[in-house]
């Protein structure tokens, strides 16, 4: 029964296979004691080496036997014992093949032979585990490279913590994209990591191609976006920006569903801009320019609108209602070719406006002043002009298919719609 019991207390010991690091052969096969401590002893008596870490397979340090498996394969780094009886090292643990497995690590490299030699960074408090060969891969002059150019760490073998760790006082957050392209080649930002400081740590370190990199990406945040809307604010700080005596350019800009109501907008060039679904109710936009700009279902309601130009504009399903259009002076709005299907421009104040070949199908135009109005070849189809003033307007050539003519102030003479 005793040797029963004791074959089964030394059948339950773990073992584990141990090789310098950077080698694949040469190994220790060593039962593992019953402290960690004594393990590290162990393996060094075992290798001939003062142990610094062990890591397994992947690279993770050591530090617990409930983490070692049975049959388990690690690693150990550490200097060489002093002791003249010590194992001389296999060719095969040479710089030229630094790799374990690379398959296991997946780091390789374009430009050269990598060191697998595993090194642990404390980086602002925060501990990264990465090897001497990422480190040293792009940008030889940095200062990662510098550093770590060989087994030691260069300059920096003094700077540690209590486990051996490299100490480096920089940000942790910025430090580990630029760990990350070290081990792949590519940056990847996650959306709390603001590129600004990661450029920083790269000017720190010194990684030029990764400088580069980032400040085009910091470049293209900086610059507007030519689709995103511009608010009332925007519009605002740039009429306190331009002198009274120039011509404010909004030309070709996107306003989409801005609020732009009250405003004093006079003179401004919005030719081609996009208006759809603005609100520009009560706004001054005397002698402005809407040349082909899109203002589809917009809010212009009682807005002042002398002398503007609305050439082949878009004002499809725009409201209109209460706007006026009369100069006394004499200048008159041109609405020529404008595109006004299902426009509500009730009441309306529109004498001497120029809507000649405009498209104004379904339209509601109740009430309106219309008196000199141009509105040849003008299509008018199915409008309700009930109540409008169309004295001495012009009407040749427009479609008038089932508009509505009701309660005029003025009789239609046959004169004004016939060629």
């Amino acid at each position: 029964m005793e040797s029963i019991t004791s074959s089964d207390s030394f059948e339950s010991h773990k073992r584990i296979t141990v090789f310098r690091n950077g080698c694949t052969d040469s190994g220790k096969v060593i039962a593992v004691p019953e402290s960690f401590p004594e393990l590290l002893s162990t393996v060094a008596l075992k290798m001939n080496i003062i142990v610094s870490h062990l890591y397994n397979s992947q690279g993770g340090i050591i530090e617990d036997l409930s983490t070692i498996r049975d049959n388990d394969i690690l690693f150990v780094s550490g200097e060489e014992s002093d002791d003249e009886t010590h194992v001389h090292q296999p060719e095969s643990c040479t710089a030229s093949e630094n790799l374990l497995d690379e398959s296991r690590s997946g780091d390789q490299s374009a430009s050269g032979p990598l060191h697998s030699e595993w090194i642990t960074l404390n980086v602002g408090g925060k501990i990264f585990t990465t090897t001497q060969g990422t480190l040293t891969r792009f940008d030889g002059d940095s200062m990662l490279a510098r550093m770590f150019s060989n087994d030691k760490g260069v300059g920096w073998s003094s700077r540690v913590d209590e486990s051996g760790a490299y100490l480096i006082d920089r940000s942790p957050l910025y430090f580990e994209p630029i760990l990350n392209y070290l081990r792949h080649g590519k940056l990847i930002l996650d959306k709390n990591v603001n590129p600004e400081g990661v450029l920083e740590e790269a000017k720190f370190f010194g990684i030029t191609s990764l400088i580069e990199t980032l400040e085009e990406i910091i470049d293209r945040e900086q610059q507007p976006d030519d689709n995103t809307p511009i608010t009332r604010r925007d519009l605002v700080l740039r009429l306190l920006s331009t002198p009274t005596n120039q011509e404010l350019r909004c030309q070709g800009m996107n306003f989409t569903g801005a609020n732009l109501s009250k405003l004093d907008l006079r003179f401004i060039n919005f030719k081609y801009a996009i208006l759809r679904s603005a609100n520009l109710s009560g706004a001054n936009l005397s002698f402005c320019n809407f040349e082909r700009a899109d203002l589809g279902k917009a809010v212009v309601d009682s807005a002042n609108l002398l002398g503007v130009k609305m050439l082949c504009a878009n004002l499809e399903g725009t409201s209109m209602r209460g706007c006026y259009f009369e100069d006394p002076a004499g200048s008159r709005a041109n609405m020529e070719g404008a595109l006004m299907k299902n426009v509500d421009l009730e009441g309306s104040h529109m004498a001497g406006v120029n809507l000649r070949v405009a498209t104004l199908k379904n339209a509601n135009l109740q009430n309106c002043d219309l008196r000199g109005a141009v509105l040849a070849g003008a299509d008018l189809e199915n409008c309700d002009l009930t109540g409008c003033d169309l004295q001495e307007a012009n009407l040749r050539g427009a479609n008038l298919k089932g508009a509505t003519f009701e309660l005029m102030l003025h009789p239609l003479h046959m004169a004004q719609a016939v060629r």
